[in-house]
């Protein structure tokens, strides 16, 4: 048991596993035997898990938002590489600079003027989702390639890579493993938004919108099951995004701490 209570001890996964485990069972037996007054019990967000599952589309509703969230974060990834690659060049360097400056903006504002210049709901939708995931990725990107040290770039250069080489090499196919832990850690961004803009634009469904209606008829069970659900989605793609950067990346981690 020491190590659990040791500043910057490292315990065991088996450990850790048995211990997460067994706070999750304490939490769940505190809900299940303790429900709060004003929070619906477990039984009764299992009993309206299961009627959203079964009557209402729960499924079909998250594969929606599912496809949605992964377009919309194929488009941004793709738009904040080549934002943040040009940081290469100083003559681009403002652009990232205004790029990660632009996530203070509200996307209330932004959606009318999105709404205008784009046909379809859809579009709006992939849109709001697709520029507010793409300024959190420019700034943590830009992040990722400004830590270039000089040293990096100098053993490239005398390999005899020259500028473009050792661009090439140092910062577009070495900070990859780096670029694919900004873009897991910035997924719960569209997750964050895809409830608001599938309130705003309903008609493709979604479980925002399933959301919005379980919450405006102030039914809490529902809401406290959809909200489990997601988390649940969102803690198995962030794992499956660590699995994905061990699988492609298996040396990337060998500097860390542990």
């Amino acid at each position: 048991m020491s190590p659990l209570f040791t500043p910057n001890a490292h315990p065991r996964r088996a450990t850790l596993a048995a211990l997460v485990a067994g706070q999750v069972l304490v939490l769940l037996a505190l809900w299940l035997f303790f429900p709060l007054q004003l929070f619906p019990s477990l039984r009764e967000v299992l009993r309206a898990l299961g009627d959203l599952v079964t009557t209402q589309g729960l499924l079909p509703e998250l594969w929606a938002s599912l496809t949605t969230a992964f377009q919309a974060l194929g488009i941004a990834t793709v738009l904040a590489l080549f934002i943040s690659y040009l940081t290469a060049l100083p003559f681009f360097r403002p652009l990232a600079f205004a790029a990660s400056k632009l996530r203070y903006l509200t996307l209330t504002g932004l959606t009318f003027f999105m709404a205008l210049l784009l046909s379809s709901g859809h579009q709006v939708k992939l849109s709001v989702l697709v520029f507010g995931a793409t300024v959190y990725l420019v700034t943590g990107m830009t992040r990722v390639i400004l830590s270039t040290t000089q040293e990096e770039l100098d053993h490239a250069r005398t390999l005899g890579l020259g500028e473009w080489g050792s661009f090439w090499q140092v910062v577009v196919r070495g900070k990859l493993a780096d670029m694919l832990e900004v873009v897991r850690q910035n997924f719960a961004i569209i997750w964050t938004l895809i409830t608001l803009v599938e309130t705003l634009y309903q008609s493709e469904g979604g479980i925002g919108l399933l959301l919005y209606k379980q919450n405006r008829y102030l039914h809490l069970d529902g809401v406290v099951a959809i909200q489990l659900v997601i988390l649940a989605v969102g803690v198995a793609q962030d794992y499956g995004f660590e699995a994905l950067r061990k699988v492609f990346f298996p040396y990337a981690g060998l500097g860390a701490a542990g």
